[in-house]
């Protein structure tokens, strides 16, 4: 259950996002949850989603990897056709949109880091070229053993677009039925572009490209001195990536807040003049905006727009600005 949060505190960190000059939205899986999407936190959660898993008594890391591709092509196509179809069906909640809206709100940009492969993000309308997909993106694919594959060329031809792909999955069994997705280049078995346990197969070259501008973006930040923002959303210490980013971007700097929202898990172990919020994260954004309008046209936010700039013009930039 959640903890209360005094609207004093909810107050002191409004201020904070809206007189931090960047933003960095660093999200786990419970972000999606009030989008009515699992988190897989443990083998309940994991199991109560995907309940012919639980009778084999197989866990998130067990199913999740690229062996079942190769073992058991159905039960693999099954189960990440099942969260293809998931996802695909739930519409990012209007905490996406207020996270949205506060970033384009700063001068000095923003960038997203999240370890979630649902797409969110990009279908809530941030600019793919300021979000960095740490385990990759769903909704494209790639061939299921590159090593062999006779595809070649750079990251478009290599992995590609799965918007027409339907996967038929039993309900009852999450197995796919035949056919299942093809390489586009060798006609061999296809898997999505995400990063799996165990995962020696996973062409990362989107995702390479989107952490290359990622860092020279966090670098400058770092070198700054102006005061910005962290808001982490979702992100357990299961699988700490999320968070450890977080930590990482904040620690030893000037202007560096990190502000963890998180019911459970949280806690921030690092020094300095941090924020913990002890709620979802649609509740939690929600009432923060409720005080951002508060101080709407005062500070910084009154010359934001002409600061800013054309948003599609600062992505063409910063792809041309890699350090």
């Amino acid at each position: 259950m959640s903890k209360p949060v005094s609207n004093k505190t909810l107050a002191q960190i409004a201020r904070v996002i809206h007189g931090s000059s960047a933003l960095v939205i660093t999200a786990g899986a419970g972000l999606g949850v009030d989008s009515g999407l699992p988190d897989f936190r443990g083998p309940q959660g994991f199991h109560a989603a995907y309940p012919p898993i639980a009778k084999l008594g197989l866990s998130f890391p067990d199913v999740s990897t690229p062996r079942w591709f190769a073992q058991d092509p159905a039960f693999a196509w099954g189960f990440f056709g099942h969260r293809l179809g998931l996802y695909r069906a739930a519409s990012p909640h209007a905490g996406y949109g207020i996270l949205l809206e506060w970033a384009r709100r700063r001068p000095d940009g923003f960038f997203v880091f999240t370890s979630n492969v649902d797409g969110h993000f990009r279908r809530a309308g941030f600019l793919q070229e300021r979000i960095m997909e740490r385990h990759g993106d769903i909704n494209f694919l790639q061939c299921a053993d590159p090593a062999r594959c006779s595809g070649r060329g750079d990251v478009d031809e290599l992995i590609w677009p799965a918007d027409d792909l339907e996967v038929e999955v039993d309900e009852g069994t999450f197995r796919a039925s035949r056919p299942l997705p093809a390489c586009r280049h060798c006609g061999g078995l296809a898997r999505p572009n995400v990063l799996m346990f165990d995962d020696y197969q996973w062409l990362e070259d989107r995702t390479a490209a989107q952490d290359e501008r990622y860092r020279a973006f966090a670098s400058r930040l770092r070198r700054s001195g102006k005061p910005f923002a962290v808001i982490e959303v979702g992100a357990g210490e299961s699988v700490p990536t999320v968070r450890w980013e977080s930590e990482r971007l904040v620690d030893g700097t000037r202007g560096g807040t990190l502000i963890r929202i998180n019911p459970r898990d949280h806690g921030v172990p690092i020094a300095g003049d941090h924020h913990e919020v002890p709620l979802g994260g649609l509740e939690a954004l929600t009432a923060l905006e409720r005080h951002m309008e508060g101080l709407a046209g005062t500070g910084r936010g009154e010359d934001v727009g002409q600061a800013r700039g054309d948003l599609e013009g600062e992505a063409r930039a910063l792809r041309d600005d890699v350090i």
